[in-house]
This record gives structure tokens, sequence and C-alpha cells, in this order.
């Protein structure tokens, strides 16, 4: 069953940064990438230490896992869509943390875009808010999650070269 529908009221962040790294490689590197590279904890989020319950390797629809986080909590994350070399997107539902009581859930999309001799790496994060909690998802979580993020995308572009 699809998270996030067409008639859905979401809220996206959208961050993007660039590396020297082919398209081909960036992919490589960060759709696999240990997400404890990525997910440092700021803020008032934790980071994430690693991943239990892995249905194989990251690299097809319908692989999920449940990433652990240090606070001690965890969600599941699934493999929703691979296109080798240029994107993958995935839900995570299921958080037992303060964001399951906000959100039923969010998608996530990384994209690998060439740009000159480097790429574009693109990483939206999709909030579905549960009801009566979309103002305090758009004036307070996805503010305070932008920063979470430009910290893992930039770490995710590091890892690239």
């Amino acid at each position: 069953m699809t998270l996030i529908t067409s008639r859905d009221k979401t809220l996206a962040v959208t961050l993007q940064t660039r590396t020297a790294a082919s398209p081909e490689h960036a992919f490589e590197v960060n759709v696999p990438i240990d997400l404890s590279l990525v997910f440092k904890g700021w803020g008032p989020f934790p980071a994430v230490q690693g991943v239990k319950n892995q249905t194989g390797a990251w690299d097809h629809v319908g692989a999920s896992r449940n990433p652990v986080l240090s606070d001690g909590t965890t969600a599941n994350e699934t493999l929703t869509e691979y296109t080798v070399d240029h994107s993958f997107a995935y839900e995570v539902t299921g958080f037992t943390n303060i964001l399951g009581k906000l959100v039923e859930g969010v998608r996530g999309e990384w994209t690998f875009t060439p740009d000159g001799e480097g790429t574009v790496i693109r990483w939206t994060y999709e909030f579905k808010p549960r009801r009566g909690c979309y103002l305090l998802v758009r004036l307070g979580l996805a503010p305070l999650w932008r920063h979470y993020m430009q910290a893992g995308i930039e770490a995710a572009a590091k890892a690239c070269e």
C-alpha cells in the first residue's frame, strides 16, 4: 500500500548539493551507505546507530529494514523505487519516537543528476502529517528537519569523494 497519494496534503523538504563524483559513482556509494554516516543527530533528532532486520541487499524495490536510533527508538523503512545510477525512493513508517505522533510516515527520494563533470545530489523528504498536525509539521518539524538533512546530504556527498 502506498503511503502518499495524490489526495494527501503533504510537506516536502528538498535539499541539494554537488559532488565531483560521477552520477553512477554517487549512486553506488549512497544507495547502500551506512546510515550512521548520514544521520549523525542534530538538535532534537537522534543519530542513526545502525539497522536491523534488513531483507537482503538495498538494491531492489521491496527491500526493508529497521533503522535503530540513538535514543533507542526505531522505524520501518521500505525501498519503493530503484532506478540504477539515477534515483531511489523509500517510505519510512512506524516511528516509535515523537515523529510517530506527528506523521503517518515520510517518503524520501534521492536523485543523482549529471552536472558538468560531477553530480547534483538532490534529497527530498516528504512528510505525511497525521490529522490535526499539519501546522505543527509545517512550522516546527519541517524547518528543523531541513538542518538535520543539510548535514546528512553533505556527509553523503563527502562519502563519494
